[in-house]
């Protein structure tokens, strides 16, 4: 590794243990969709298989990882009709992000709509295609228009 390597990988930002713990249930999300497997196998290989863990905020990762499984059929129904396509069309990690910032936006009003929003569009952009990010903006924007429009709406008016 050079030394402008070594600088770059000190300049790059920490993740937040919010974030890591959004990111793992998205991780978890996909891979219950590929694989099938169960919570608990998810949840055990998670842990094992990655160092950075340990450094997830543990309880927002069950909650929103256990919540979004337990709820995905319902959260699947809130989506739909904010997808541009056939959600069979949405491609695994997009839709594992979809049902994360769903759950979020519907079961935890204490965190700020826009919070889940830029979450889910970083993550996105981590592990999704070139342009899903911008698929999942809109559609959360959607959704969270629905679901918490008193707060969109106070946001959009404080903008002006």
């Amino acid at each position: 590794m050079t030394q402008e390597e070594a600088k770059d990988i000190k300049k790059a930002p920490q993740k937040s243990s919010r974030r890591r713990a959004r990111e793992f249930a998205v991780q978890g999300l996909y891979q219950w969709q590929l694989t099938g497997d169960t919570v608990t196998q998810i949840e055990r290989f998670l842990r094992d298989s990655s160092t950075s863990f340990a450094r997830a905020d543990e309880n927002l990762f069950r909650e929103i990882f256990y919540g979004a499984m337990r709820d995905a059929s319902s959260l699947k129904e809130r989506l739909v009709p904010h997808l541009d396509r056939d959600e069979v069309d949405v491609s695994p990690v997009e839709r594992a992000t979809l049902l994360v910032a769903a759950f979020e936006l519907i079961s935890k009003p204490e965190t700020p709509y826009a919070v889940i929003i830029n979450e889910a569009i970083e993550i996105t952009k981590t592990f999704g295609g070139t342009d899903g990010h911008r698929f999942v903006n809109g559609v959360l924007d959607k959704l969270a228009l629905e679901v918490r429009g008193a707060e969109v709406e106070a946001a959009r008016n404080k903008r002006r």
